[in-house]
């Protein structure tokens, strides 16, 4: 393909117009493909590193350096999602994560070879998601710009869910080193799809004299130097880091109620499946204006279940809770459209990097900033605190985009 004209149907966009746009379902298919592959591979990892080395510290690594150094790639790299054309940066940045997976099965290679190898990846992930978020705003101009990138976050939801099963069932019938293999050929086929199935376009701006790097920390401390775009971000961040508390504390919460891996499996599950159908309720029922008009409540909305933990309620309560406000991450969609407003348009791919590996460091802190107030507190009265600290950090964070009535 080779038209660079964006390919969205006219009319209000809905969730069937987007997936109508083949560019759109061919990045939609690789992203189902890239995540299962990813946890695949983590799974994958973790078995095989506690069963060479007895280490739950390096089982548990194999885990955490996906993500790790995504802070490190979004500061460093970043400026490449604006400099080179996407397709191109997008299905090269694929083929690596491939071959580094293939790596990682060859015979013989050592743990911490491995370790390195998935290390890399996460420095290259954050510029590949940023990349794909640019992409889709040429792909799915206006209002289908949120749509896409809402049923890009379920697909990833739903697949590392299942990512999970698949992992674990591909390593009942086959060695691990022949899983991490299909996993490499899983992403080779996700770079194959971005190649075939998406348009070429050129770089939203040249090359240049400029250094990768220098140019990509002075984008990022020019993004955040923007009020508006500092304050979508900061919205973006903060609840998240919050929201995850529930999920961290699912094991420990779960044997406060006398419940055991069953209620865990709920606890970890009513957030995902109540997102699901929040985002999908927002985009369906939902125009663009009332999506922005209703975007702090929603936000409001998914915290507002938390305080009722203090009262430490049974398992059937804390599951319809927890999922009853996950609803309200319909928020996400009308986040999505003003970062898309105020990114300016020569660094947009720099902006998204940030934002995404911002995401993941903000909730990669706020799992382990529930577990070390739960080491003073009760489970249940933690959630409840991050509840009330979620209510106020939106009210804060989102003060700027309520409406003067």
């Amino acid at each position: 393909m080779s038209t660079p004209a964006p390919a969205a149907p006219a009319g209000r966009a809905t969730y069937l117009r987007v997936l109508a746009v083949a560019e759109f379902r061919a990045l939609f298919a690789a992203e189902v493909l890239s995540v299962l592959a990813l946890v695949a591979v983590q799974i994958t990892l973790s078995v095989l590193v506690f069963e060479r080395t007895g280490s739950p510290l390096l089982s548990a690594l194999a885990f955490a350096l996906g993500f790790a150094p995504q802070l490190v790639g979004a500061a460093l790299l970043s400026a490449a999602a604006d400099r080179l054309p996407a397709r191109s940066l997008m299905t090269g940045a694929q083929t690596v994560n491939a071959a580094l997976v293939a790596g990682m099965s060859l015979p013989g290679a050592p743990v911490p070879a491995m370790l390195a190898l998935l290390a890399a990846t996460g420095l290259i992930a954050p510029v590949y998601q940023g990349c794909r978020a640019a992409a889709v705003a040429h792909v799915l101009p206006g209002d289908g710009f949120p749509l896409g990138r809402s049923l890009l976050r379920m697909a990833a939801q739903t697949a590392q869910i299942a990512g999970f099963g698949v992992g674990g069932t591909l390593l009942m019938v086959l060695p691990a080193r022949t899983v991490l293999a299909v996993a490499a050929a899983m992403m080779a086929a996700s770079a194959l799809l971005i190649l075939l199935g998406t348009a070429a376009r050129p770089a939203r701006r040249g090359s240049g004299p400029e250094r990768l790097v220098g140019t990509s920390l002075s984008g990022l401390a020019r993004a955040l130097r923007i009020p508006r775009l500092r304050s979508v971000l900061l919205l973006t961040w903060l609840p998240p880091a919050l929201v995850v508390w529930p999920e961290a504390l699912a094991a420990p919460l779960a044997h406060g109620m006398g419940g055991g891996p069953v209620l865990v499996g709920l606890l970890l599950t009513a957030g995902p499946v109540g997102t699901v159908a929040g985002e999908l309720l927002a985009g369906a029922l939902l125009d663009a204006e009332r999506r922005r008009r209703w975007m702090v409540p929603l936000a409001l909305a998914v915290f507002a279940p938390f305080p009722a933990f203090a009262a430490a309620p049974g398992p059937v309560a804390a599951v319809a809770l927890l999922g009853a406000g996950a609803l309200g991450f319909g928020y996400t969609l009308a986040l999505d459209a003003l970062l898309l407003e105020a990114a300016p348009e020569e660094m947009r791919g720099r902006v998204f990097t940030l934002s995404s590996a911002g995401l993941m460091i903000t909730q990669g802190a706020g799992f382990a900033a529930a577990g070390a107030v739960a080491e003073a507190v009760p489970p249940h009265l933690a959630v409840a605190a991050a509840g009330a600290a979620g209510l106020a950090v939106v009210l804060t964070a989102g003060r700027p985009f309520l409406r003067r009535r």
